[in-house]
């Protein structure tokens, strides 16, 4: 048995070539990871290379994952190709999404275009995959409760009120002319979630981009100190989504730490698991899968949110009440979302169906506030 992670697999598949490839049966953890699999010649590097070896000398390929179709339907074609080839799904992803799909054009570019899921297709596509799929619910056999998720809702200052009420107003204004291709639209959220956050970053003199920010105000850090104060000293997993978040986050909390990559940070994950951390700040796309932080604690807060289901799902299951369970620790999970009351803040975290896109999501948001 030889286990290695998705990064290595180019230079195993390299060192081995396809003929003399040695194993016979290759497991894909996380297996979202191959979902941009589109053929031999596109997709990632890494399920590119994987296909060269996947059928052939590779009797049996197993994939593995709690997230099968985190951002939608359209995340399977890829991983399932390892199974079967394209057998139940399409042999390439045009003939899947050309039965199961819509393609609708956004914006004014005919290339940027977006897959909405036919009526039925998710039965359909489950039906197909029915025979060669196995489902259980980790949460359900370990008899674990679901996180209790505790709200903490924060009211802008008069100042990052108005500035944000401009910022939203272009946005709706660049949705409703169409000038915000669905490929963007999660882009052109940015600037309505950075003042919401507290910060914005500061474009150079020809608009380009830069790592300069301003504050806009801090009451998100001031809803952050409250939930460490109420903690009274117990570990605190924090989740950001703008660098300069986790700046402020360092400077207002002297106790924090920033998780880092490879040696220190495998380090830092010991120390958390030994309760040594009062507050660990992890960025949802780099500590997902893989890390085991359950030990350390059961407290996490969410100091802002991506549109990335996927990435909330995994860094949630990091301490999550299964990982619990597993390490016999017999204690309920808690999650804090601190949201600015009456901005995009509340959309992105309201976002449970995965079924539905950015745009989606903004459209309905424009008209429940009345601007459309």
């Amino acid at each position: 048995v030889v286990c290695t992670n998705y990064e290595v697999i180019e230079w195993l598949i390299d060192y081995y070539g396809k003929d003399d490839w040695p194993f016979t049966v290759i497991v894909a953890d996380e297996s979202t990871k191959l979902k941009s699999f589109r053929s031999r010649s596109g997709g990632s590097k890494r399920a590119r290379a994987l296909s060269k070896v996947a059928f052939g000398k590779v009797k049996r390929f197993i994939n593995l994952t709690g997230t099968p179709s985190p951002n939608g339907l359209k995340d399977l074609w890829g991983q399932n190709w390892f199974i079967d080839a394209g057998e139940r799904l399409g042999s390439s992803y045009t003939a899947f999404t050309d039965r199961w799909f819509n393609s609708v054009q956004k914006g004014k570019s005919a290339m940027a275009r977006e897959y909405h899921a036919r009526p039925g297709a998710d039965n359909e596509i489950h039906q197909k995959m029915k025979d060669i799929s196995l489902t259980i619910d980790a949460a359900e056999w370990f008899g674990c409760e679901a996180p209790v998720i505790v709200p903490v809702e924060i009211d802008l200052p008069k100042k990052a009120r108005q500035a944000y009420i401009d910022m939203e107003e272009k946005l709706f204004a660049e949705l409703e002319s169409g000038e915000v291709e669905a490929a963007n639209a999660a882009a052109k959220t940015a600037k309505c979630l950075q003042i919401a956050s507290g910060a914005v970053y500061v474009s150079g003199p020809d608009g380009e981009a830069t790592k300069d920010w301003e504050k806009v105000h801090d009451a998100k850090l001031d809803a952050l100190e409250s939930i460490v104060e109420e903690l009274q000293g117990a570990p605190l997993l924090v989740a950001y989504q703008f660098k300069h978040e986790l700046e402020r986050i360092l400077r207002r909390f002297p106790q924090a730490q920033a998780f880092a990559k490879g040696a220190k940070g495998n380090k830092q994950m010991e120390s958390w698991n030994r309760g040594e951390i009062e507050i660990l700040c992890v960025h949802p796309a780099s500590a997902g899968h893989g890390l085991n932080l359950q030990d350390g604690g059961h407290h996490l807060a969410f100091i802002s949110q991506g549109w990335n289901l996927e990435h909330y799902l995994q860094v949630v299951e990091r301490i999550g009440p299964v990982r619990q369970k597993q390490a016999g620790h017999e204690r309920p999970v808690f999650l804090y979302h601190i949201v600015a009351k009456d901005t995009l803040d509340e959309v992105v975290a309201a976002r449970t169906d995965e079924k539905k896109s950015v745009q989606e999501e903004l459209l309905n948001y424009m008209k429940r506030r009345g601007k459309k």
